[in-house]
């Protein structure tokens, strides 16, 4: 059982109720991030698009949503993190409803606009609840189980996407419309439950709310302060960044390699794509134990070597479906190892005070990396094809497994950064 701070069984219970909620907000952000994805063929000749155009369209929610990771960062460190919680998880919602509603591009383009708004708070409201609601000792098990549901959450929009489809009458608008009205009243019910139920000394910010007449330069001036004198949450944004771009490569792309390079069915490909983020959901848990016990340093290493192996295996494509499918299925295991141990690390190199702007900053790497992914590899698949462009993807994972080294090797074992004062 969780515990803060040897404190009993009320701070015990707190400390479930927080990790639970925070991981089922967890669940319906990540399942909104791949709503498209297991559509795209569909979508493509419905709205009369290209995949690469589509990639597009996931690039710009990627964009904005990496936009508007300080911003939720400064809202959560600041001011109210239930609010934060409560803002990014409605809108997010509603930009799922635009999306299932679009009659053509365009609008399809909105959706994803305001999707990308809300999800862009779901991390900076999330980590510093978790931090302020568990110990150091169990911090690695409570992201793990919190990466558990995200990871479930990535698992689901393939399955209700291949059932739903499946009913006379029903199409991929009835597919994400239900995703979107899931996610609509679990935003209400979770926002509802933060302001009421939920200790203020876990919602309340670390940091006093900024003087009303600090001059916004001068703000500007102190956040940057922050920045420079925690070079390790920018090394782990750089890191986040290149494996990112290698894992929404596969994300993005898993059920149009299947498809064409294997030939398997729409339905087969996407209970693929299911399959590889429930490994991984499995694996996070393994991950959070292995963080714990090893420290995130090693864990990354071993993650990110696997990714790249296995990636490189993949590309090839020289191996019966099959295997092909339980290569898929293992690389989503090997790959999510790496979450816990980086939201350990990240948690460990933050400037005290700064928790929610640190896991914003290493956000705006994912979702930076959610940016390029799409179109660029979308491009890629339309100009040499999915198997080269799978091999592009593995390039991308070798850098971020240098990387990972580089970063193991600079700042794990150094002490926690002392806080930046205004001034």
């Amino acid at each position: 059982m969780f515990t803060i701070g040897g404190a009993g069984s009320s701070a015990s219970k707190q400390t479930a109720l927080v990790v639970g909620l925070v991981s089922g907000s967890q669940f319906v952000n990540h399942a909104f991030l791949v709503l498209l994805p297991p559509v795209l063929p569909i979508l493509s000749a419905d709205l009369g698009v290209s995949i690469s155009l589509l990639g597009v369209a996931m690039g710009v929610q990627a964009l904005v949503n990496t936009a508007f990771q300080l911003p939720f960062g400064y809202l959560a460190d600041h001011y109210d993190r239930t609010i934060a919680l409560g803002v990014s998880s409605v809108l997010g919602a509603l930009g799922a409803l635009i999306t299932a509603l679009a009659s053509g591009f365009p609008e399809l383009v909105a959706g994803q606009v305001v999707l990308g708004i809300g999800v862009a708070g779901h991390h900076a409201a999330h980590y510093p609840l978790l931090s302020d609601a568990t110990t150091e000792d169990t911090r690695g098990r409570a992201f793990a189980v919190y990466n558990f549901g995200g990871s479930l959450g990535f698992a689901t929009p393939p399955v209700v996407s291949t059932f739903v489809i499946a009913v006379v009458g029903l199409t991929w608008r009835h597919a994400i419309g239900l995703v979107a009205v899931v996610g609509l009243a679990y935003a209400v019910a979770v926002t509802a439950v933060f302001a009421w139920r939920v200790d203020d000394a876990i919602t309340a910010p670390n940091v006093e709310a900024s003087v009303t007449d600090t001059p916004l330069a001068d703000r500007v001036r102190t956040q940057l302060r922050a920045l420079v004198a925690a070079p390790g949450i920018l090394a782990v944004a750089v890191l986040t960044l290149l494996s990112s771009t290698a894992n929404w490569g596969v994300t993005s792309y898993a059920v149009v390699f299947l498809t064409d390079a294997y030939s398997l069915s729409l339905g087969v490909a996407n209970v693929v794509l299911t399959g590889l983020f429930v490994v991984g959901a499995g694996s996070i848990l393994f991950g959070g134990y292995l963080t714990d016990r090893f420290g995130g340093g090693r864990v990354l290493v071993v993650s990110f070597v696997g990714l790249t192996g296995l990636l490189g295996l993949v590309s090839a494509a020289v191996v019966p479906a099959v295997v092909a499918i339980g290569l898929f299925l293992l690389l989503g295991g090997v790959r999510s190892l790496a979450s816990p141990a980086r939201d350990q690390l990240t948690e460990r190199l933050a400037t005290r005070g700064t928790v929610a702007k640190s896991f914003a900053i290493v956000t705006i790497g994912i979702m930076l990396g959610n940016a390029i992914a799409p179109p660029v590899f979308g491009y890629l698949i339309q100009r040499v094809g999915v198997q080269t462009t799978f091999f592009a993807i593995t390039g991308v994972a070798l850098g971020a497994t240098v990387v990972t080294l580089l970063v193991v090797v600079t700042f794990v074992g150094e002490p926690r950064p002392a806080p930046v004062t205004d001034g």
